[in-house]
């Protein structure tokens, strides 16, 4: 979580070329359909009818194709975080299923932007503490509280993307119970 000084307001439509959007479209499915690995310059050009090179003049590299999938995951993740926050005001566990559907929803983009370090400085400003806010706001400004609750949440939404919890596991128990112990008031 940031520094809170920028808005993080301006879309993929604000910050690309319309050929830089298409290609964007295109990486998103091919992560979408087959993972993070699928995800080269050769496979991106070949799912476009290009040539690979032809893919510099809109990115530099894969990393800044990777870059903006991870301002895409931030800025709709903030956008159903916002959404569940709109409906109920302050709650931890609206937030929490809002996080959970959004990345269940989404595995692959989900774990390109959070299974290695995030390119801060190549994001677009506010973007990070856009994504964050409705939880800084649940948790009444409480920073420590919020990475808390952040980290328990990722680590169930991980764990459950790849599979990890038996099939009698009652996950919505588990994320009730987690919930509670990390904010007793609820």
């Amino acid at each position: 979580m940031g520094d809170g000084e920028r808005s993080g307001r301006a879309g993929a439509a604000d910050r690309l070329t319309p050929r830089a959007r298409e290609i964007a479209t295109a990486a998103r499915e091919l992560l979408e359909e087959s993972g993070p690995t699928a995800l080269t310059l050769r496979a991106l050009a070949d799912r476009l009818g290009i040539k690979a090179p032809s893919l510099y003049k809109h990115f530099p590299d894969k990393q800044a194709v990777e870059v903006e999938l991870i301002a895409q995951m931030l800025e709709e993740s903030a956008e159903a975080l916002e959404s569940a926050e709109q409906l109920a005001p302050g709650s931890l566990p609206a937030l929490a299923e809002a996080y959970r559907t959004y990345a269940l929803a989404h595995p692959h983009l989900y774990c390109l932007s959070t299974e290695r370090p995030l390119p801060r400085p190549a994001l677009p400003p506010g973007l990070e503490d856009r994504a964050a806010m409705p939880l800084m706001r649940a948790c009444d400004g409480d920073l420590d509280l919020a990475r808390s609750v952040w980290a328990f949440a990722h680590g169930m939404v991980i764990l459950e993307i790849h599979g990890r919890f038996p099939d009698d596991a009652d996950l919505d128990a588990a994320w009730k119970r987690g919930l509670k112990s990390l904010h007793p008031q609820m």
